[in-house]
């Protein structure tokens, strides 16, 4: 006899097909029309469906109720979202674009970054209590990068092909592919010094010079170094057995247009099993890959890249929604809600603008003050934050004495699970409403004004018509 199987997976089935199945017939329409980025639709769809409200997608039971558990799958997500982003943002820049650039870049790489994990941290020291500097410091960390993904939507679209040159586009792109697997050195900075030192060193040697040690050696050697080096060897390599293959039309079109995609997949997962920086070995990749731009060129016009860009954006986002501590927001021991909400506000008008409009002049992509005002606050705060909380969660989870995580790595736990979400989801709604509510407000009072200024204007009089109706009259 036939039963019900309302099971997790045929739940999960049905709301996601049912959801993007729902926005794909009106997804022209909030994309180009309300300009409205589908990051938000999908979290906010996240939310409804989440334990919060639905409860139709329950990450606690995928887990099996382990929070640890959760993290990973979290971490791997964003991971795998994050490789083929990049190796994507890769391919669509023009051939030997970071050589040619490598001047803006590095401005932006460089003092940008540095300018913006101080800034943040600094905003992070004032407003959350009892809080020390060199805790502040690993939270903006993982802030500092721009993101891929939400960068993508701003630079995409008719919207983009409007109103932002070709160049400042591909220089947006180039960022926000490169600094996120550089947020690294920014990162175990201050975890290696927490680790080493904080605490009175409690379980470690309390050696700074250890710590520094192991930041230049794994993070910049390990980490940073060979993932370049790895990115660029497989990415020219996989550039070279694509021209060879489809030379002697050995590659069918199908496996031509995936190629960008498994290559991926292949070195999130290399990366991953040799513990370096998949993130930055795949924006390598894609930038070696497209050298000649070659396969750019010929994939320019198809648009099964995209598709998968954006089944992998509303996924992960719908993720977001349903994982977000939402209710720890307004009630945690860590900082009140009044200050959380000023510290995103303060974070999103401090964090990038003062540095990008300090460089712009020598930013030659950014070529008036708007465009800086522009740059500078379109620096998305999203899927890379995430990435980077749960890395470092995972990192601090490893500082222990008698086996339980020490005090300190687990009051930094705390802080950033709850203001590195709520920095993400602030600019998650701000960035996804700022086009459609600037056009509102440049449109509207115009609106408005020509509506009045039509019913006060008073009826046309002309002498000649009304001579001729006298005489009629007559």
């Amino acid at each position: 006899m036939p039963t019900l199987a309302v099971v997790n997976f045929n739940i999960v089935c049905a709301t996601l097909g049912g959801f993007i199945t729902l926005f794909g017939l009106v997804s022209y329409l909030f994309k180009e029309k309300f300009y409205l980025s589908e990051a938000l639709i999908s979290l906010v769809a996240g939310l409804i469906f989440s334990p919060h409200a639905t409860n139709l997608i329950r990450p606690e039971e995928y887990a099996l109720g382990n929070a640890e558990t959760l993290d990973t799958i979290t971490l791997y997500f964003t991971r795998l979202v994050l490789g083929v982003q990049l190796v994507l943002a890769g391919v669509q820049l023009p051939s030997k674009y970071l050589k040619r650039e490598w001047k803006s870049l590095a401005l932006l790489l460089g003092p940008g970054m540095a300018a913006m994990w101080i800034c943040t941290s600094l905003l992070v020291y004032a407003f959350v209590p009892h809080l020390s500097f060199l805790h502040a410091l690993a939270v903006g960390a993982c802030v500092t990068p721009t993101d891929p993904v939400l960068s993508n939507s701003i630079v995409k679209g008719k919207f983009a092909d409007k109103n932002i040159p070709k160049e400042l586009q591909k220089i947006i792109i180039a960022e926000s592919g490169a600094n996120d697997g550089l947020g690294y050195p920014f990162l175990f900075l201050p975890l290696y010094l927490i680790k080493h030192i904080g605490y009175g060193g409690l379980g470690q040697n309390n050696s700074a010079r250890s710590a520094i040690g192991q930041w230049f050696g794994e993070t910049w050697g390990y980490t940073i170094l060979l993932s370049i080096v790895y990115g660029a060897v497989v990415g020219w390599i996989a550039k070279e057995l694509l021209h060879w293959a489809e030379k002697r039309k050995y590659v069918d079109r199908e496996s031509f247009l995936v190629f960008a995609i498994t290559l991926a997949l292949f070195i999130v997962g290399t990366v991953g099993m040799i513990g370096s920086d998949d993130v930055l070995a795949c924006f390598i990749a894609g930038n070696t890959f497209t050298w000649d731009d070659w396969f750019r060129l010929e994939t320019l016009d198809d648009s099964f890249q995209p598709t998968i860009d954006m089944l992998l954006n509303v996924a992960v986002f719908i993720w977001f929604g349903a994982i977000c501590p939402w209710y720890s927001f307004a009630h945690n021991n860590v900082i009140p809600i009044y200050r959380l909400i000023f510290l995103g506000i303060l974070v999103l008008l401090l964090r990038r603008p003062p540095i990008i409009f300090a460089m712009h002049k020598k930013i030659h992509q950014i070529k008036e003050v708007r465009q800086a005002g522009f740059v500078g606050f379109f620096g998305p705060i999203g899927v890379s934050a995430i990435f980077y909380l749960y890395v470092s969660l995972d990192f601090l989870r490893g500082i222990t004495v008698n086996g339980e995580v020490r005090e300190d790595a687990r009051i930094l736990m705390e802080v950033m699970n709850i203001v590195i979400w709520f920095l993400a989801i602030c600019s998650i709604v701000i960035h996804g409403l700022s086009i459609p509510l600037g056009k509102l407000g440049f449109y509207l009072p115009r609106t408005i004004s020509a509506a009045v200024s039509q019913q006060d204007e008073p009826e046309p009089f002309h002498i000649r018509e009304h001579a001729i109706e006298a005489e009629y009259a007559l």
